[in-house]
This record gives C-alpha cells, sequence and structure tokens, in this order.
C-alpha cells in the first residue's frame, strides 16, 4: 500500500530556491494551483471544473491525435492508434462514468468497454500560435525542448497533452532518457504513485522485468516478484484541478485520472540533470552492445547445436 502522504508543496519561492531544495536533491514536489491561474487553456478549456468537450471539439476537432486504449497492453504500455479529435470528443461525451469507467481500486473495465486517453499529443506542435499555457519560470531551463526549436529541418518536441475520462491511466515507467518531467492539471485531479531511483529494481518479475501495473493481484505473489515486499511504499499524490507536479529524474511514476482531466506535460533537462541523464544512456548503450554480441553469437550457438 502507498504511504498515505504527499511530496512536499512549493507555493511561493524563486527558481534558486526551487533548484536547491527540489532539483539538487532530486526530490518532487507540487506547485499550488498559483502557478497556472492566468493560463489560457485554464479559462476556455474547462467549465465549471470539467473539460469543455464542446469548446476542445470547436477549435481543435479536424486535428488528429494518438490515443492509447487504456484496456489492452502493447510490450510494456498501452496500444495506441490515431484518431479524428473530434471522434475522440464524441467517445468521450458516451462515456458513462458508473458503467463503462471503474472505481479507484477496482482494476481495469470489461473487455467489451473501450477506455480511451488522449496523451502524448504533441499540442504546441501542432497549434504554435494558440498560446494555451505559459511554462512556469521554474522550469524555463528546458534543454531538451530549446534543442528540438533550434533545428529547421524537423519539427518535436518534448511537449504534450492528454486528455481523458474518469479511469484513464498510464503504467509504470520513467520518463524518458531519465530526464526531468512537469505536469499541470488544467482539470480534473490525478493520482500518482511515485517510487525513488532504485526502489524499481525491486519490483523486477523473475525475468527481470518490472510491473506493467504496480497496484496488480499478481505484484503479492513472491514467485513471480520475489523481492517486492522489500521495495519501499510509493509516495502517494493526488495532484488537484491547477496544480502542478515535479517529478525528478530517475523516478518511476504510475498515473491514474480520479475524474475526467486534462494535463500539460514537459519533459526536460537543464544542469541539475545532465549527469544522471549521461549515465543512463550510457548503461542503456551498454546493454544494446551485449544485445548485439548475443545476437552475433546466437546463431553459432544454434549451429553448434544441430551439429
Amino acid at each position: 500500500k502507498p504511504v498515505a502522504m504527499s511530496v512536499s508543496g512549493f507555493a511561493d519561492g524563486d527558481f534558486l530556491a526551487f533548484a536547491e531544495e527540489f532539483m539538487l536533491r532530486n526530490e518532487p514536489c507540487v506547485f499550488t494551483e498559483h502557478v497556472t491561474r492566468h493560463w489560457k487553456s485554464r479559462k476556455l478549456w474547462q467549465k465549471n471544473g470539467k473539460p469543455d468537450l464542446d469548446y476542445l471539439a470547436r477549435e481543435f476537432g479536424d486535428t488528429t491525435v494518438p490515443v492509447a486504449d487504456c484496456t489492452t497492453r502493447q510490450l510494456s504500455s498501452h496500444s495506441k492508434r490515431e484518431m479524428k479529435f473530434s471522434d475522440y470528443i464524441e467517445y468521450w461525451r458516451s462515456c458513462n462514468s458508473s458503467a463503462s469507467v471503474p472505481s479507484e481500486g477496482e482494476g481495469l473495465p470489461p473487455p467489451e468497454h473501450k477506455l480511451l486517453y488522449t496523451k502524448d499529443w504533441h499540442f504546441v506542435r501542432d497549434f504554435p500560435d494558440y498560446g494555451a499555457y505559459v511554462v512556469p519560470d521554474f522550469f524555463g531551463s528546458d534543454w531538451m525542448n530549446e534543442v528540438w526549436d533550434a533545428r529547421k529541418d524537423v519539427q518535436d518536441d518534448y511537449r504534450f497533452v492528454y486528455m481523458g475520462p474518469k479511469g484513464t491511466w498510464t503504467p509504470f515507467h520513467a520518463d524518458v532518457f531519465r530526464s526531468y518531467s512537469w505536469s499541470a492539471n488544467v482539470c480534473g485531479r490525478k493520482e500518482w504513485l511515485l517510487y525513488p531511483p532504485g526502489e524499481e529494481g525491486l519490483l523486477r518479475d523473475t525475468l527481470g522485468n518490472l510491473p506493467f501495473d504496480v497496484c496488480a493481484p499478481e505484484m503479492e505473489d513472491r514467485r513471480l516478484y520475489p523481492r517486492a515486499g522489500e521495495a519501499c511504499r510509493p509516495i502517494h499524490v493526488v495532484q488537484e484541478a491547477g496544480e502542478v507536479i515535479f517529478v525528478p529524474s530517475g523516478w518511476h511514476h504510475q498515473v491514474r485520472n480520479l475524474e475526467d482531466t486534462i494535463s500539460i506535460n514537459h519533459n526536460w533537462m537543464n544542469a541539475f540533470s545532465v549527469d544522471r541523464m549521461w549515465s543512463h544512456l550510457k548503461a542503456e548503450l551498454r546493454l544494446v552492445k551485449i544485445c548485439i554480441v548475443y545476437e552475433q553469437l546466437w546463431p553459432c550457438k544454434q549451429k553448434c547445436h544441430l551439429q
């Protein structure tokens, strides 16, 4: 069970205070809603605390968005496809919270119900002049996205919008390249389970795989997850509308929408995280080299076995 506590709040202060208290220590925190209060998205994308589906369909309905099906698994994530955003909005309208979406702790809905989640939508890339939000000063030093902005040969970034009904979720993972991330709720509420770096090793199964869902009943089976009982309990955070969570480098986490939710997320890095990212990339390169050697040796092994 998760630790019944929240990470440190950060209501006021300057960049130096944030850097010393959280980035330097690689610790998570939550910023209060004052950081997002004046965002255009918070004024126009929601009405009375709920996503304004009429406005969203009218403004963005013709674009194509990436959609994950939270009821199906593909490797370590959910299966994904593309949909016209207006079609996704119609799906969202049709959702019946009491019938198709499970309550907290009840697991996935029956297979006949799809639980679709618009996620990893490169909104800024698709609508560069819309101005949905302003990046908080605390996250302004962003080497990852500055690189993409400087390139003229391709348009890409690590800036995303997530939208989905109650119950949509993201499986257990750490962020790309072990970057930092920040996530702001335009409306709705999210539940976060966060594990400090290193704890994920205790959660691996007998084959060395990380769990897909750290809340799944099989996590209690020591024949499958022999060391899971040694791991610390995750930090539990309920993120409210307008709040922004800072997820540090290498913190594995799992996230579930407790109600219909829209969020804006960035992966980012700066001088405080570059050493952790570099160490991770070197470790990943070593694994790739090992796999290449194994692939080169395997035909020989198979040949010798046949002889």
